[in-house]
């Protein structure tokens, strides 16, 4: 019984190895694929091998997704539930101050950029 368990895992475990190393390779080929078809005729770069497709792979797993807790996905549910949590205990007069304060924001930054292309369309 005991070696059917460790069987079982191990075979699980071979599995899930090799389709990860087959996914790798194949989101591989990808990147290497449209980089030579698309970026080589439109912007003039060198074509890429296998290797520096994979090490694009990396540098944006890096870059854009971290090596742990799932990347910026993450990030934004905590994000998402602790706003949440911080909106149910504010006030009624508190929730309409935090309305009022990024109409404010947002209003401000659409009203400057107005500003600005009208005086651009003046001068």
């Amino acid at each position: 019984m005991q070696k059917m368990k460790r069987s079982f895992w191990m075979r699980k475990i071979a599995g899930f190895i090799l389709i990860a190393a087959a996914a790798i390779l194949f989101f591989t080929f990808i990147v290497m694929t449209l980089w030579n078809s698309i970026l080589t005729p439109v912007i003039g770069v060198h074509n890429i091998d296998f290797g520096q497709a994979l090490g694009i792979l990396v540098l944006s797993k890096i870059l854009f997704g971290g090596f742990r807790g799932g990347g910026w996905r993450g990030r934004g549910r905590y994000w998402n539930s602790e706003m949440r949590n911080k909106w149910q205990t504010m006030t009624a007069e508190e929730k309409e101050k935090f309305k009022q304060e990024w109409r404010n924001r947002c209003n401000r930054n659409s009203t400057s950029s107005n500003a600005h292309d009208t005086t651009s369309d003046q001068a």
